[in-house]
């Protein structure tokens, strides 16, 4: 993996989070092991102690209060936040760029392990941006049949304490002679794991008769809708609104780019629509995903001033669609804030809270009580953070499960000195005698300067 070196989460002797050990299945943690999150500052602007046992958030107090029974990160510098979820992957087709230029050998492999290695891949470079849950959409049908989808099972079970992956079942043709198929195999995906019915029915030749076959075998499972369209139909969309209300868990739809592209009243009206219905938008900010012709996002700032929940994923990390898709929620949510003039922290909860009740997941708050999913970023406040998110600390069900230590270094520089520029470094420690950079005794262990 070029970008990220994975390691067993329990070798990290410097951040403490080897007690937990490996985990041998989604809900392992050891009972008598805790974490305490030193110093870290709330959105509120307190500093605080968080202790994690039992993979929940055990208690809060303030900074310096708490002992603790096992291992201690400090966080002091760190904003702690609850971590993002990612919406809308694409993890069977992730990371196959290079395999579609003018110099590639030829198209991306399609051999089950290969899908399955790309698949844990972008997961895991998703997990180190801070998503500690994520919803990837897999084709099945056609020559490959089901065999993706196993395939992101298998990556699924890698990843077991680590991430939470959960497959959307994504078929090309549901209806007619054509769709017979795979409208069986459909019914045989939910049966093997696909834990979400989706499908893009704007590819289908009836593409409310699509909509309709998938809203049925979720019902018959009792399993979420996401559903892959642009949206530029108002009337289709108005089929698929009527169609959805009231079904439970839940609809998604996304990326929604053609509702932008609608005259403004007829966009107003499909809006309502889908807040009457309850479904929600799954919006890409960065772009269209997965072969769509057009790039853009929904509108944002409409569709919620309509009462729709929105909720912001990444699409597309560097295939096709996108090949510089990076996969980063907090690149979403500084698009969302940047582009759309969302205030930040609403940008911030779209990814966040938001994204994790679309996908059906529990309530994440910095409270005791609560699941111990969470993200401490360098930073003093959600702008700031959005802006320049660079050090990173994830965890998962109670334990950090990944950590990015960012490093900048100037060179000698009388005026850094003079105007007492921040610094990532610590504060007390003071820079040593030329403008180098001070050691960082935080968790990164290295050096980490500049601001």
């Amino acid at each position: 993996m070029p970008d990220s070196q994975p390691r067993r989460p329990d070798d990290s002797a410097a951040d403490g989070a080897g007690a937990a050990g490996p985990a041998s299945s989604p809900d392992a943690a050891v009972p008598d092991a805790a974490l305490v999150l030193c110093g870290a500052r709330l959105t509120d602007g307190r500093s605080v102690d968080v202790r994690l046992a039992g993979g929940r958030i055990e208690a809060v107090g303030t900074a310096g209060s708490l002992t603790v029974r096992g291992a201690r990160v400090d966080l002091r510098g760190h904003l702690l936040l609850p971590a993002p979820a990612e919406p809308h992957a694409h993890g069977d087709t992730a990371l196959t760029a290079d395999s579609a230029g003018p110099d590639s050998p030829g198209p991306a492999s399609q051999l089950a392990e290969d899908i399955q290695r790309r698949a844990t891949e972008a997961a895991l470079l998703q997990l180190g941006h801070g998503a500690t849950a994520l919803r990837s959409h897999v084709r099945i049908g056609d020559v490959q049949g089901l065999a993706p989808l196993e395939a992101v099972l298998q990556a699924r079970r890698a990843l077991r304490g680590l991430a939470d992956l959960t497959p959307v079942a994504v078929p090309r043709l549901l209806t007619g002679i054509a769709g017979a198929d795979n409208l069986a195999m459909l019914r045989d995906a939910v049966k093997m794991g696909a834990g979400v019915v989706g499908g893009c029915p704007d590819l289908d030749p009836d593409p409310a008769g699509y909509a309709e076959a998938v809203l049925e075998i979720a019902a018959e499972h009792g399993c979420p809708v996401d559903l892959h369209t642009d949206s530029d139909d108002p009337a289709r969309l108005a089929r698929l609104a009527a169609m959805a209300g009231g079904l439970r868990p839940g609809v998604s739809i996304g990326p929604c780019g053609g509702l932008s592209h609608l005259p403004l009243e007829a966009a107003i009206r499909a809006a309502d629509q889908l807040a009457a219905a309850g479904v929600t938008v799954m919006c890409l900010p960065q772009g269209g995903c997965s072969g769509a012709e057009r790039r853009g996002s929904a509108p944002v700032r409409l569709l919620r001033a309509a009462g729709v929940r929105v909720a912001a994923g990444s699409g597309a990390l560097r295939d096709v669609a996108n090949p510089v898709g990076r996969g980063d929620p907090l690149e979403a949510a500084y698009l969302l804030a940047s582009q759309h003039g969302m205030r930040p922290e609403h940008a911030y909860e779209a990814v966040s809270a938001t994204a994790r009740a679309a996908m059906g997941l529990p309530e994440v708050r910095v409270e005791a009580g609560f699941p111990a999913e969470l993200l401490a970023v360098r930073g003093e406040q959600i702008s700031g953070v959005l802006s320049l998110a660079y050090s990173r600390i994830v965890v998962h069900r109670g334990r950090v499960v990944a950590r990015t230590s960012a490093v900048r270094e100037y060179c000698d520089s009388e005026a850094a000195v003079a105007l007492d520029l921040p610094r990532q470094g610590r504060a007390e420690k003071g820079p040593p005698s030329g403008g180098a950079c001070a050691p960082d005794a935080g968790p990164g262990r290295g050096p980490d300067c500049g601001s």
